[in-house]
């Protein structure tokens, strides 16, 4: 099979060729049609991540269709449509998997990561850990889903129940989750880069009612922030911009240092917290959501061989939506 394969920290993803797979007991064999450009992605590359297994196939945005079945599969069979997240593999033992927080165990494995992902023309994943797509998406829509789709749900969820949400980053998460709240009657205010008055206009398509640079006050203090950009620097910002007991979600799997802040910005009961990852409850719940609720992604696609450049624009905030790599 063809595959764009990390040999090196802060390399160039490398094309290569690699004997087709063939699935384990609990695996599926799956021809990948789609595999969204995640910006955890960049952080692989960068070397943000730790203990990546090298050489990997990134990618954990994956749409395809089941090939072939593993001997102990007994949830999905071939033919079968299914989109394969970041979480791939947790050990069902410990403290943390036992009370349903599974996206914090230590043992857990993750798709494009520890685990070959879906910049390649097959892929193999634990059915475990896949899930059937809403036949309302083509492949190429639904691979945001499965990673801006989750986490932003699952961030968005810890946000509460607040009426005025802002939304710090503008990208594949925030336009999938500002059209949720907009659909639960939330009112949506967007930050984005100073001066980037596309992704302003990106937002206001979306039902964003305001939007403007992340050092701009809002026009009305914020119920909740979430803050999928990876920028320490926005966490005062969004403390600042909150109402007493306010909630700011860090979402981002990495973020560069928070400056010091004052406590009075934190002061009034503000709650300051971060999203590792997801389970698989956060999976089923936002799948049946996205089913029920038209959710419009916005996507720009690349051939799977484009799988640098898709990274390169991604990383200098030229798409407005996702990116996604169609083999």
């Amino acid at each position: 099979m063809r595959a764009m394969e990390l040999r090196g920290i802060g390399e160039k993803l490398q094309a290569s060729e690699r004997p087709d797979p063939r699935p384990g007991p609990h695996q599926l064999l799956i021809r990948v049609h789609a595999c969204g450009v995640c910006r955890t992605d960049l952080h692989l590359v960068d070397g943000e991540l730790a203990d990546p297994h090298l050489p990997i196939i990134p990618g954990h945005e994956i749409v395809g269709s089941v090939l072939e079945a593993g001997s102990a599969v007994t949830r999905l069979k071939p033919g079968d449509r299914v989109g394969v997240p970041w979480l791939g593999w947790t050990c069902g033992e410990c403290r943390f998997c036992l009370a349903g927080q599974e996206n914090l165990c230590a043992r857990a494995r993750f798709t494009g990561c520890h685990i070959d992902g879906g910049y390649a023309e097959f892929a193999l994943a634990d059915e475990r850990y896949c899930f059937p797509l809403p036949a309302g998406y083509d492949d190429e829509k639904a691979a945001p889903l499965l990673c801006a789709g989750l986490i932003g749900y699952r961030a968005y969820r810890m946000a509460g129940e607040g009426k005025i949400l802002g939304i710090y980053g503008f990208g594949a998460a925030a336009h999938i989750i500002a059209q949720v709240a907009r659909h639960q009657g939330r009112r949506v205010f967007a930050f984005t880069r100073e001066g980037d008055e596309a992704a302003q206009d990106f937002a206001r398509g979306l039902g964003a009612e305001w939007a403007g640079s992340s050092d701009c006050t809002p026009p009305e203090p914020l119920d909740a922030a979430l803050i999928f950009a990876p920028v320490g620097a926005l966490v005062p910002a969004a403390l600042r911009a909150t109402v007493r007991g306010g909630t700011v979600v860090c979402a981002g799997i990495h973020m560069s240092d928070i400056p010091s802040f004052p406590y009075r910005i934190l002061w009034e009961e503000r709650v300051l917290r971060s999203v590792a990852n997801l389970t698989r409850r956060d999976a089923e719940e936002f799948l049946a959501l996205a089913a029920e609720t038209p959710l419009a992604t916005h996507t720009v696609s690349f051939r799977l061989a484009e799988a640098n450049q898709a990274l390169a624009k991604l990383r200098a905030g030229d798409l407005q939506g996702a990116a996604v790599l169609v083999p």
